[in-house]
């Protein structure tokens, strides 16, 4: 007999993993020396302080849906699943194209899923691994069979770019995955999150809601764009990120010394770097890929996931740990089994 930690996926009625990955981008990339063409920076202040040295900007034609639309569409190719055999589409962003009808509503007509419920969820850079956890519960539970998480921002729509604090940081992008059934062992092993409000005034975009809505008197135009304070953000993150994997390790069991990859948020290197140590792992057993892209936010963990498997960093069997954090704030994080897939 074995006794389940209370938090472990491991007492799952059916185990759930991921069938299929995607990921998609925008094609224009806006560099370093780009910037430094109209925000007070240099390619050395930036790489020096976050690792960053490019990152995608999404066209003015193209809205957060599109980019999940094309993410979607390749998680689904990756994993044999059609369309119309969704159950469920979630989509975790922070940019939606509008406040009403949800992102996922625009996702699931162009997808042509037409049977599938849907909803947005918000919980900023930490959304993607949320999201996760959240539609692993439908699969779980037998309520749905297959269901599409996205996750997706364009952030540069939030971007103040005289504010080279946080201009320089930030980029467009999506990735996407199908969850379904998976054998016994496999899929999602150990989950965590949390959240911590009264760090939420440090990572904010404080207009454009029901506090201070568009038509507020005397509101500040710069109140539309994402404020951070940099240095409280920096040191929650360090602190956060590599705890939140011991704690999903430990919730099913498991040790660092088992991680074959560990896929943080892509937020900043030195943060990546600090939660490598948190852990003791090599630099090969964890996956970077900030300075291509920058923090996509929503879009961050999914995308770094997709590349791993493209550059076959992940063999069935391997034990991998995603972790997100971000505003809120907040921290969400999965330990998974790779493989296992079934028949369907």
């Amino acid at each position: 007999m074995t006794t389940e930690h209370p938090n472990s996926p491991q007492g799952y009625k059916t185990p759930v993993g991921i069938l299929g990955v995607g990921h998609f981008v925008p094609e224009e990339i806006l560099t370093n020396a780009e910037l430094a063409k109209f925000v007070d920076t240099t390619d050395e202040w930036i790489v020096s302080r976050t690792g960053i040295r490019a990152r995608r900007r999404a066209t003015p034609e193209q809205a957060t849906s599109d980019l999940a639309i094309e993410a979607g569409r390749r998680a689904l190719e990756a994993s044999g699943t059609r369309a119309e055999d969704i159950d469920l589409i979630i989509v975790a962003t922070m940019t939606p194209d509008c406040p009403m009808p949800a992102t996922s509503s625009i996702v699931q007509y162009k997808l042509g899923a037409a049977r599938a419920a849907g909803f947005d969820l918000n919980i900023a850079c930490s959304g993607f691994v949320y999201a996760l956890i959240t539609g692993a519960q439908f699969v779980a539970s037998g309520t749905f069979r297959r269901v599409l998480v996205i996750g997706a921002d364009c952030m540069t729509r939030l971007m103040n770019w005289k504010d080279r604090s946080t201009c320089v940081l930030f980029g467009d992008g999506a990735g996407a995955v199908v969850l379904g059934p998976v054998a016994a062992g496999y899929g999602i092993v150990g989950i965590h999150a949390g959240v911590n409000g009264a760090g939420g005034p440090s990572l904010t975009v404080n207009a454009g809601g029901s506090r201070l809505p568009s038509w507020s008197v005397g509101l500040d135009p710069a109140d539309f764009y994402l404020k951070m304070e940099g240095p409280e953000v920096f040191r929650f993150a360090v602190s956060v990120m590599g705890e939140a994997a011991l704690k999903a390790l430990d919730n099913g069991g498991l040790t660092p010394e088992q991680v074959a990859l560990f896929i943080p948020h892509q937020a900043n290197a030195r943060i990546i770097e600090a939660s490598r140590k948190r852990l003791n792992l090599p630099p090969a057993r964890v996956f970077s890929n900030v300075e291509n892209y920058g923090n996509t936010s929503c879009g961050s963990v999914p995308l770094a996931l997709s590349e791993a498997l493209e550059q076959n960093r992940i063999q069935d069997g391997d034990l991998i740990v995603l972790v997100g954090f971000g505003g809120g704030l907040s921290w969400a994080s999965a330990a998974i089994r790779w493989g296992g897939l079934q028949d369907s």
